[in-house]
């Protein structure tokens, strides 16, 4: 074989691989979008890969990931999901609350959504209905906000007849606002005052705190919101210095040392977003897939952190926690 003609045989087979690579589909990007930090969701984030994985997707081999937090700055989240939108993802997971899947929707038509929420997601325009979504969008619903009613309750038997209770609200959250009418409803109807304390960031966070004492709040009730998530240490450490007793919404601020919580499983909502994005992205439409709603409901409590408060917890409240942590 002469030389120039060898030369052209090699580049052939050189330029053949590539040819070959050109062809092949580029591996999907997956657009998260969370009202959230990334510390403290690192373990609903494992639960969303858990979720993926179980439909064939593994994150830096077949699937990328792009990963947008807010960190409980909700002005953020419309940029956030449009930088997503420009990347032109495939799917978008929007999680950490109800503000993230109204943003992801307000930012595209075209691309699939599935989020988590923490309400009813046709009342929060959302989808038009649970079983058929229709268009670009469905998820999981965890009803967060429904249950406050019944944390409220549970407080109720904890702390001692008479006292006052406390409700902290993000004003910032739209739905702080018809949540603290059910539970003003519900301390009335146990005949407990309350008062609905407002704090949308860690410095008005320590400041409600500080004011509980002249409030005479002798417990204390934290809305499910995404931005006391994301300042979970903060609230449990002040909830310690004060001697307040306090519940919330996820297991995650009783792991770190609340009192106790009442609440749905995220960990599973998550595993459960993992699997509708694979879904999706296996060539299944949002349209199709019904929204899925938490029916797993647990009861947490935190024995030592019941100690250092001096509390007893009532043999009826202590039978039905699903978990107690020592």
């Amino acid at each position: 074989m002469r030389r120039r003609e060898f030369v052209t045989a090699l580049g052939g087979a050189i330029a053949w691989p590539l040819t070959v690579r050109a062809q092949q589909p580029s591996m999907p990007v997956i657009g998260f979008l969370s009202a959230r930090s990334p510390d403290e969701s690192s373990h609903h984030v494992r639960a969303f890969r858990e979720g993926l994985s179980a439909t064939g997707y593994i994150e830096g081999q077949n699937v990328a990931v792009q990963y947008r937090w807010a960190e409980g700055r909700y002005v953020r989240l419309p940029v956030l999901a449009s930088e997503l939108v420009a990347q032109r993802v495939s799917v978008i997971a929007a999680t950490g609350g109800n503000v993230s899947g109204l943003a992801a929707k307000s930012a595209t038509s075209v691309i699939p959504i599935v989020f988590i929420v923490g309400d009813d997601p046709v009342k929060l325009g959302l989808v038009p209905a649970l079983n058929h979504p229709g268009g670009n969008v469905t998820g999981m619903s965890v009803f967060t906000t429904e249950l406050g009613t019944k944390r409220l309750e549970v407080l109720n038997e904890l702390v001692p007849k008479g006292a006052g209770f406390g409700l902290l609200i993000n004003p910032n959250y739209e739905g702080a606002v018809s949540e603290a009418r059910n539970v003003q409803t519900a301390a009335h109807a146990f005949g407990r005052p309350i008062i609905i304390l407002n704090a949308s960031n860690e410095h008005e966070i320590d400041a409600v705190f500080a004011s509980l004492a002249d409030h005479k709040v002798k417990g204390l009730m934290v809305d499910a919101d995404a931005l006391f998530v994301s300042r979970r240490d903060q609230l449990v450490a002040q909830a310690a210095r004060y001697l307040i007793p306090a519940i919330y919404d996820l297991r995650d601020f009783v792991v770190a040392g609340g009192l106790m919580s009442y609440g749905a499983s995220l960990t599973d909502a998550y595993r459960q977003v993992g699997m509708y994005t694979g879904r999706i992205l296996k060539g299944e439409k949002p349209a199709d897939l019904p929204v899925q709603q938490a029916v797993k409901v647990e009861l947490v409590v935190n024995l030592k952190t019941a100690k250092a408060l001096n509390l007893t917890f009532p043999i009826t409240l202590f039978g039905r926690a699903d978990e107690v942590i020592e």
